[in-house]
């Protein structure tokens, strides 16, 4: 099975993280190994699974069920993921700065591809990665899409992960693997495509990055996403 895309392990100091360990893997792409650290898991080519559950409705308009395109993005637009046990985050995504990246992960959350996939990599005081319908950080839709690199990573900030330079020197995104940040990530500005922010369930988020985990930071009970909807408001 062909490798697109993972978060890959790089060694790099975390400026201004009180407590947190001076070094931390940096996202990339699965199958390559960092020769400092482990790899992360990011995305294969491999077909898109079958929906695994309906999409509930997370704001009074309801869901979007039509698919969106890049030149036509509503001003406001809002990706909610039910976390099961855990509750709900929303992300407000940036459909200014990055419309491609924005648009790809809407229309598979309207599709119904990312309902009862998992959150396959959680590390402490950095991400949340999750968006593999393999659930092992090698799966993917098949394909990737163009960067739209320019956002910073704040604390809840949703970006996209993806192979390494090596492989991928034009940095392009994972079809459907994307990575939350659990605090400000400065390191990783200029190298990733992020394409929102959260504006509601920080604490759900912070609660999802004390997980307990197993090797390759794999979550020891899965941490599945019942519901990925997107909304108008």
């Amino acid at each position: 099975m062909k490798t697109v895309l993972a978060i890959t392990a790089l060694v790099m100091s975390l400026a201004g993280c009180g407590g947190q360990k001076a070094q931390q893997s940096v996202p990339m792409l699965a199958g390559q190994a960092s020769e400092t650290a482990a790899v992360v898991p990011v995305e294969s080519a491999a077909g898109a699974p079958t929906p695994k559950g309906p999409a509930e409705p997370v704001t009074k308009g309801g869901p979007l069920k039509d698919t969106l395109t890049a030149s036509a993005l509503p001003e406001n637009l809002y990706l909610n993921i039910a976390v099961k046990g855990y509750g709900r985050m929303k992300v407000k995504f940036a459909t200014k700065d990055a419309p491609k990246n924005v648009t790809n992960v809407a229309n598979l959350a309207i599709k119904g591809f990312y309902n009862g996939l998992t959150f396959h990599r959680i590390v402490p005081g950095f991400v949340v990665q999750g968006g593999d319908p393999k659930g092992d950080g090698t799966g993917g839709p098949g394909y990737t899409v163009e960067a739209e690199i320019g956002r910073k990573h704040l604390k809840g900030s949703l970006a996209m992960a993806r192979t390494g330079d090596q492989v991928n020197p034009q940095r392009r995104s994972s079809g459907s693997q994307f990575y939350l940040c659990l605090q400000p990530l400065p390191q990783l500005d200029g190298q990733y495509t992020v394409i929102g922010d959260m504006v509601e369930g920080l604490d759900v988020l912070e609660k999802l990055g004390q997980v307990k985990t197993g090797p390759m930071d794999r979550p020891v009970e899965p941490v599945v996403m019942e519901s990925v909807t997107v909304t108008t408001e």
